[in-house]
C-alpha cells in the first residue's frame, strides 16, 4: 500500500500547527484559568515568603548637647546607647569629660544626652553662671554618683543604687519613677522633687 505524498509547504503546515499545540498545552499546563503560574506537581518550584511586619527596625530620638562636635537631635536604633549618640554628633570636643557620662547606658526615646566641658559648670549643677549655689538641678539621666551623693537624704549607697536603676532601665522618664528606686520612698521622693529633673 502506497503512502499519499504529502507536499513540502504542507508537510511545514502541519509541523507548524504541531509546534503551535505543543506550545498551547505547555502553556495551559503551568498556567491557571486566571493566568497567573501554577506550582508543578510535587510542590517543588519556589516558594515567595513575604516579610512580617515592619522590617524597618524600631528608632529613638535623642537630642546631644554640651561638648560635641555637632549638637542637635538625632534618631538612633533601639538598644543604642550613650556612646552611639555621641558618635552620631560627631564625638566629644577636647574639653569634653567622658568620665562624668556613662557611656554604656541605654538611650530612651525623648533623652537629653548632655556632655560636660571641663571648666565649664556641670549640667547638673544648672550650667552657666547660676550653677547649683543658685538652686540649679540634679539632672537624673546624665547625674554622677557625686552629684546624686550630694543631695539632701541621698548616701553613696542610696546614689548607686539610682545608677543602677538607670542603668538596668533606661533614662528616667519621670522624677515619679525615683520612688521605684530602692531606699527612696513618697517622703524622700517628695523631697527631692524640686531638686532634680530629667
Amino acid at each position: 500500500m502506497e503512502m499519499p505524498s504529502i507536499s513540502r509547504p504542507r508537510a511545514l503546515a502541519y509541523a507548524l500547527v504541531a509546534l503551535a499545540l505543543l506550545v498551547l498545552g505547555g502553556r495551559a499546563l503551568t498556567t491557571g484559568a486566571d493566568g497567573a503560574p501554577v506550582a508543578p506537581p510535587g510542590g517543588a518550584g519556589l516558594e515567595v515568603v513575604e516579610p512580617e511586619g515592619d522590617a524597618a527596625a524600631e528608632e529613638v530620638v535623642v537630642h546631644v548637647a554640651g561638648a560635641v562636635r555637632q549638637p542637635g537631635l538625632y534618631a538612633l536604633e533601639e538598644g543604642s546607647r550613650i556612646d552611639d549618640a555621641i558618635a552620631r554628633a560627631g564625638g566629644p570636643t577636647g574639653k569634653a569629660v567622658l568620665d562624668a557620662v556613662n557611656l554604656a547606658a541605654p538611650v530612651a526615646d525623648g533623652q537629653q544626652v548632655v556632655v560636660p566641658e571641663r571648666g565649664r559648670a556641670s549640667p547638673a549643677g544648672g550650667g552657666g553662671a547660676g550653677g547649683a549655689a543658685t538652686g540649679g538641678r540634679v539632672h537624673l539621666n546624665t547625674a554622677t554618683l557625686e552629684e546624686l551623693d550630694a543631695l539632701p537624704g541621698v548616701g553613696p549607697v542610696t546614689a548607686q543604687k539610682i545608677l543602677d536603676y538607670r542603668d538596668e532601665r533606661g533614662a528616667f522618664q519621670s522624677v515619679d519613677e525615683l520612688d521605684a528606686v530602692p531606699g527612696i520612698g513618697p517622703a524622700r521622693l517628695e523631697q527631692l522633687r524640686e531638686l532634680v529633673d530629667l
